[in-house]
């Protein structure tokens, strides 16, 4: 039966999210994000830049072989879901590539954590991410390194440009959301104590 559930959740995903094209890359596309990253500020390093961005589309795809991805993304979270797949949501791919970059040490860079929550027709589920910039800078100065997206090939944009979603640091995303969980807790014991 959980066979057959994932299987009709698997079509419904396939047919909401379509195949979504892998944009065309440059002929050097580590060099164009070394670049971006070092133009996010003089006191980048450019040998960090260059490390960082080699180790980001190198270990994307990792993360992708790792985390077993022969699908799109959504059809991806749906395995996961049904319990099929162990990972591959956006917010492993945002962990690891935290964690692998972090294990650099850098010292002029700095990675951080942004979420989306669906503000837009067609996304109904929150979307993380991994951001790096330069240290000192928060998300909205630095670069979006979106692995989960095109199934382990890499995506990134300076923040404010990418437009597919409206990214936020992660702790003041949480913030909210534990504000409102509370805030519905508290209307739930309200309407308990008035029913009972």
């Amino acid at each position: 039966m959980k066979q057959l559930i994932a299987l009709w959740a698997l079509l419904g995903t396939l047919v909401i999210s379509g195949c979504a094209p892998i944009p065309q890359t440059s002929s050097d596309p580590v060099g164009e994000l070394a670049l971006a990253i070092q133009s996010m500020g003089a006191s980048v390093d450019p040998a960090e830049a260059r490390r960082a961005a080699e180790i980001s589309y190198s270990y994307a795809t990792q993360l992708a072989q790792g985390y077993g991805v022969t699908t799109a993304p959504l059809v991806h979270n749906t395995k996961v879901n049904a319990g099929i797949k162990d990972r591959g949501l956006c917010f492993h791919y945002a962990t690891d590539m935290q964690a692998r970059l972090e294990q650099e040490g850098f010292k002029t860079l700095e990675i951080l954590r942004a979420i989306a929550e669906p503000t837009r027709a067609f996304h109904f589920i929150d979307h993380s991410t991994a951001v790096i910039a330069a240290r000192g800078d928060d998300i909205d100065d630095g670069v979006v390194l979106d692995a989960w997206r095109y199934g382990g090939d890499l995506f990134w944009s300076p923040t404010v440009e990418d437009t597919r979603y409206e990214w936020e640091p992660r702790m003041q995303v949480l913030e909210r959301k534990r504000k409102r969980k509370r805030k519905r807790k508290r209307k739930r014991v309200a309407a308990g104590v008035v029913e009972g």
